[in-house]
């Protein structure tokens, strides 16, 4: 079995796949009715198509989960997230944890949960694990 795709829900599909792109360079693969696949594997889904299917409302910011980037020059991505979306929201603003990674987190314009950190070494993945 192999992992497919990650799906997370937008409500304005246009927004988003401006957003994802902007930030993360991603592209669209295919764009049908509503859901849209991008590439290294996300799917943006239209809140509308969610909700018929699931029946449920969406919790935007609800911090159960969050898509994981990496940069190795992370403070010109924070520089160009702020210039790009200067209202984004963060979780935590750019900081660097104990085992030296780099990271920020912030919330996508639907509040989908987004950490960029910098790229870890094989010396410092053990460190983190032990943390």
């Amino acid at each position: 079995m192999k992992l497919k795709n990650v799906l997370i829900v937008v409500k304005e599909l246009e927004k988003s796949k401006r957003f994802y792109h902007e930030l993360f360079g991603l592209d669209v693969l295919l764009d049908n009715d509503g859901n849209a696949i991008l590439t290294e594997g996300l799917v943006l889904q239209d809140e509308k198509i969610w909700k018929k299917l699931l029946k449920k409302e969406i919790v935007p910011e609800r911090n159960s989960c969050e898509l994981y980037f990496e940069e190795p020059d992370i403070e010109a991505f924070v520089q160009k997230l702020e210039t790009l979306y200067p209202s984004i929201r963060y979780a935590n603003r750019l900081m660097t944890h104990s085992w030296g990674q780099k990271v920020v987190r912030f919330y996508d314009l639907d509040g989908n949960l987004i950490e960029v950190g910098t790229p870890m070494g094989c010396g410092n993945s053990e460190s983190a694990l032990k943390q």
